[in-house]
């Protein structure tokens, strides 16, 4: 292999490793804003938006299968080693997680249609509060998660996982709210039992934005701590 050749070789690997992180940031992009379309669509009663956001999701599997197809190939074909082999890994995982918070941006547009579509009675706005709250706190950890990727950033990473923590406490504190309105009128017990499924999905966002700052770890240090808990990955991180 002449030096001409050899280089282009190393340039199109590069290449492949670009797109692929690429594809991430643009699959972050469209997750927030999926995320974001769906709690505009609960807020201002508007089915069409929700079905809208049903319909983009599409663009997310599609980039989910592109990103899986590209992993594939660059495998079979460029054979990656140590840090490279451990980004491929990573992105693979990252995208995965990625998809899944479509998925649940797509279950609350969802939630939207049967709150306003048909004759029933929509939920009092008070019951949505808790939504628009965890939504908020979401998207800062989807942002932050995809930045400490794209950027390398344990500490930020780190900060992710601790957000988890209290994206759970916060996640209780709206059941207890949701329990003293059902003391309060029994009627509501099958709006709150809905706003509970959609809390569940916000706080499955936040869990799969811990998962990507795992991903992250692993990437920078070689070592899976995904099911290792905060303390025990902070006492590694300070170790080394």
């Amino acid at each position: 292999m002449n030096e001409m050749t050899e280089g282009h070789i190393v340039s199109g690997y590069n290449n492949e490793l670009t797109d692929l992180h690429q594809t991430v940031l643009q699959m972050r992009d469209l997750v927030r804003e999926q995320i974001k379309s769906a709690l505009k669509s609960l807020q201002d009663e508007d089915v069409a938006g929700a079905r809208a956001v049903i319909r983009h999701d599409q663009k997310i599997n599609d980039l989910d299968i592109r990103a899986d197809d590209a992993i594939i190939h660059l495998i079979a074909k460029r054979q990656p080693v140590a840090k490279d082999l451990r980004e491929v890994l990573a992105v693979g995982k990252i995208v995965s997680d990625l998809e899944r918070m479509g998925d649940q941006a797509r279950w609350i547009a969802r939630l939207t249609i049967r709150f306003y579509e048909g004759e029933s009675l929509p939920p009092h706005q008070q019951l949505l509060t808790d939504i628009s709250k965890m939504a908020a706190y979401v998207d800062i950890m989807v942002d932050e998660a995809i930045t400490a990727f794209d950027q390398l950033d344990l500490q930020r990473a780190l900060e992710v996982m601790h957000k988890d923590q209290a994206l759970e406490s916060e996640f209780k504190s709206a059941l207890r709210r949701l329990s003293t309105y059902l003391l309060e009128d029994a009627r509501n017990v099958g709006h709150i039992a809905d706003v509970v499924l959609a809390l569940r999905a916000l706080e499955r966002i936040g869990g799969h934005a811990k998962n990507i700052a795992g991903h992250v770890v692993f990437l920078i240090r070689g070592k899976d701590m995904r099911h290792a808990t905060l303390e025990a990955i902070t006492e590694e991180l300070e170790r080394r």
